[in-house]
């Protein structure tokens, strides 16, 4: 089957496939250190049961990346995915001036991924996000398999960094 007319498998990076765990201590306090936060992104290990789903899922699928990560990012991302061995895939990113809550950003570049292909899954850990996208009728797996951080979702929702 062409890579045009595949589904969409969209996975998100972290808490999904990227273990964030280590870099959580940037995010707690009054000031946030995001750019602390986001340089320690490229020693994140990466979470087994989301590797081992995006690798089953690009059998069938063409894998996409959607990650609430800013648009400065994208080099060290990439080369992260490399780096684990992940399939390739087009890696969204929100532009660097964009605060808004990752449910709405990520259903926003969703959406759009819609239009013109099937979005078979869905895949992400922010509950809030989950709701969203399958308010819009996507297909939704909640990754449950990270530990969830309390500081993390605050700052997603508040500052829309990630």
């Amino acid at each position: 089957m062409r890579e045009a007319t595949r589904p969409l498998a969209v996975f998100d990076l972290d808490g999904t496939l990227a273990d964030s765990r280590h870099r959580q201590h940037f995010l707690e306090g009054a000031r946030r250190d995001w750019a602390g936060f986001f340089s320690a992104a490229v020693d994140d290990p990466p979470l087994e049961e989301g590797v081992s789903l995006v690798l089953a899922s690009a059998e069938e699928c063409e894998v996409v990346y959607l990650t609430g990560r800013p648009e400065r990012c994208r080099r060290d991302t990439s080369a992260w995915l490399e780096r684990q061995g992940l399939p390739r895939g087009r890696v969204h990113m929100r532009r660097n001036d964009d605060r808004r809550p990752a449910r709405h950003t990520k259903l926003e570049i969703l959406e759009r991924l819609g239009r013109g292909r099937e979005v078979r899954v869905l895949v992400d850990d922010d509950e809030l996000v989950c709701d969203a996208a399958e308010l819009a009728g996507f297909t939704v797996l909640r990754a449950r398999w990270a530990v969830p951080s309390s500081s993390l979702k605050d700052a997603q929702e508040r500052e829309g960094r990630t």
